[in-house]
């Protein structure tokens, strides 16, 4: 039987490793490795995207349109019982959105070791 102590130590790690690997470019990576085959994503109040498949290919396709990355940084993060609220600064230019430098909120859910719902929040 896993405890709370457990899997909150649990998540801390995976998160450090998550914040680790998308700080140095890896962020695909860390969704190979830290999200199920049934995860639902959703950003603000748009429509969720449900699935694996279909979340790496709106992720995918998100990273090849980012045509310069000036910042990324973590400002605080909260574990809970299977989940993890993270507030993060992000500065770069998208091919079509331009510039954005804004502040996101990621609220991760989580079921045997994997994200399996993560919703975004941001200003529009």
């Amino acid at each position: 039987m896993t405890t709370n102590l457990e899997t909150t130590v649990d998540l801390k790690a995976a998160f450090e490793d998550i914040k680790n690997l998308v700080l140095s470019g890896k962020a695909m990576e860390a969704f190979e490795k830290y999200y199920g085959d049934d995860v639902v994503m959703q950003e603000n109040e748009h429509p969720p995207t449900i699935g694996k498949d279909a979340n790496r290919q709106r992720e995918e396709e998100f990273f090849s349109k980012i045509v310069e990355f000036r910042a990324g940084e973590l400002k605080n993060v909260a574990f809970g019982e299977n989940v993890i609220i993270s507030e993060w600064f992000y500065d770069y230019t998208h091919q079509d959105w331009g510039k954005r430098t804004y502040h996101q909120v990621s609220v991760q859910q989580w079921r045997d070791g994997k994200v399996f719902h993560e919703r975004f929040y941001y200003g529009a």
